[in-house]
């Protein structure tokens, strides 16, 4: 289980053939090492959210048959459905990476929005668009909650 949880967390640094960024003593935040790091990550995850992208219209077109059976018929439009959900939550993904990518050519990567403190090399591995710190992102999460009523 544990192999499970290393090989997931690190996923999209194994796919952009590279290891988890160890910062030398001293080294400063945000260097040009460290955003470069950062940009092959989001650059290899979204080429990977494209090429999804990609075979998906492929399927689609290949897929498309019109059944004479409604039940046949409803389970393609059903699979359909779920398929263009899934392909439109990646594309608002590319739209957030393609900013993220933005904020590294503008030298404005890794710090909180909020606050401005320094989000983590940890953190930004794990989630490579965060623009929150933890201790901001959580605060969000409690008012998105209250105003919920949850």
């Amino acid at each position: 289980m544990a192999a499970t949880k290393e090989r997931k967390a690190h996923g999209i640094l194994a796919q952009a053939g590279l290891e988890p960024y160890q910062p030398a003593a001293g080294e400063e935040y945000m260097n040009e090492a460290q955003r470069e790091h950062f940009r092959k990550i989001l650059e290899t995850w979204r080429n990977q959210l494209r090429e999804e992208v990609d075979r998906t219209v492929g399927h689609l077109k290949e897929e498309a048959n019109n059944h004479a059976d409604p039940v046949d018929r409803a389970a393609q439009e059903e699979e359909f459905a779920i398929e263009l959900r899934t392909r439109d939550r990646e594309r608002k993904l590319i739209k957030k990476i393609e900013k993220t990518l933005e904020a590294i050519e503008r030298d404005d990567f890794g710090y909180c929005d909020s606050c401005g403190i320094e989000i983590g090399i940890q953190r930004l591995e794990a989630r490579p668009t965060a623009d929150l710190c933890i201790d901001c992102k959580s605060l969000a999460e409690i008012r998105e909650k209250q105003m919920r009523g949850a």
